[in-house]
């Protein structure tokens, strides 16, 4: 990230991290809501973590970019990040510029990409010792997935074919990312035994939330980004074609394969919660912030197991504005130790309906 010239400290800086604020409301709910619940300085460590890795995200999801500039583009893009790299995120930016949609047809992912010198720009103003925290893993998410764009380059789109390539994706997309948010609660003194639980687990915690969104999203996944995340080797078990996952004439023996992917997803609903039960509260972290999404997908995973056939089709699986409100309220006044409580009640029925009987 030495290739280009930085701003004098502090100039626009504040007016920049706010625009970096108000983007991450437009790019994601989960992170959005993570985000809005964390307390300086973590709030803006977070926000700037996700934005550079939301910038590799949508190069990668890109349809209409080929797999050999789509990887290209995820390289240069990692070597701007690299401290002991020439390589400039302006440079990144030009080679970008022939595949960004017109400025007034972008969405709010598009619109980080066109903005990633400002990201940067905003990002290297903190302090060292968070960019060391952050770096490292936001730049194994973008070599991994230059990897998969380049290992799947002959198919026009990501076709995961085993459980362990699914294991292995959902490392780099989001397992990376529970490192770098433990990268940021370990600095300084920290018990050995309690920091070794939390990077033992925190990968799981990524591999949750990404498992969840893999089961949940199928339709949108394929439709949209011409990606099949569910391995073509379940789907094969019921005699389905990755280029049929939401045919309707399959949609009940995919939907067995969306219950296996969710089931897989359950696995990981101990270590993640024991992640959260040791992640320390400092720095700006906050139980809700983690808490509430660990919690909206253990709704959505009962969602999942109720209709998993509703990820084959446009109307998709999520969980009700109401209980994402609920779920956030209760976050804020709970500590620890009622997290078991909450995703027992929440696996069994939407958490607004038993917010109002309780009430």
């Amino acid at each position: 990230m030495t290739g280009h010239e930085s701003r004098p400290p502090g100039a626009d800086h504040a007016a920049d991290l706010e625009w970096c604020h108000e983007t991450v409301q437009g790019v994601s709910r989960t992170f959005a809501l993570t985000i809005d619940v964390l307390e300086e300085p973590m709030a803006d460590h977070i926000c700037l973590g996700y934005l550079l890795c939301r910038v590799a995200d949508t190069i990668e999801d890109a349809g209409h970019i080929p797999p050999e500039p789509q990887a290209a583009l995820l390289r240069r893009y990692d070597a701007a990040l690299d401290p002991d790299s020439e390589a400039d995120i302006e440079a990144f930016r030009a080679a970008v510029d022939e595949w960004l949609p017109p400025a007034d047809e972008r969405s709010a992912d598009w619109t980080v990409v066109a903005e990633a010198p400002r990201v940067v720009a905003t990002f290297e103003e903190l302090p060292a010792d968070v960019q060391a925290a952050i770096v490292p893993p936001v730049r194994e998410l973008v070599d991994g997935m230059a990897m998969f764009v380049d290992r799947h380059a002959t198919e026009g789109g990501l076709r995961i074919d085993t459980r362990d390539e699914l294991e292995e994706y959902c490392y780099y997309a989001a397992g990376t990312v529970g490192n770098l948010i433990t990268n940021l609660l370990t600095r300084g003194d920290l018990a050995a035994e309690r920091r070794q639980r939390l990077y033992d687990t925190a990968v799981e915690f990524g591999l949750l939330l990404q498992l969840v969104n893999i089961s949940k999203d199928v339709y949108d996944d394929y439709t949209e980004e011409n990606n099949v995340y569910l391995p073509a080797e379940w789907l094969a078990d019921e005699g389905i074609d990755q280029e049929a996952v939401v045919d309707p004439d399959n949609r009940d023996d995919a939907a067995k394969v969306v219950s296996r992917t969710a089931s897989h997803a359950q696995s990981f609903l101990g270590d993640a919660e024991g992640y959260l039960k040791a992640m320390p509260l400092r720095h700006g972290n906050t139980l809700a912030a983690w808490g509430v999404p660990f919690l909206l997908a253990v709704g959505t995973l009962r969602e999942l197991t109720a209709n998993p056939e509703d990820a084959l089709t446009e109307r998709g699986v999520k969980v009700s504005r109401q209980e994402v409100f609920a779920v956030m309220s209760a976050m804020r006044n709970e500590g620890k130790e009622s997290l078991s409580e909450l995703r027992k009640t929440i696996s069994q029925r939407p958490y607004h309906l038993v917010a109002q009987n309780a009430d």
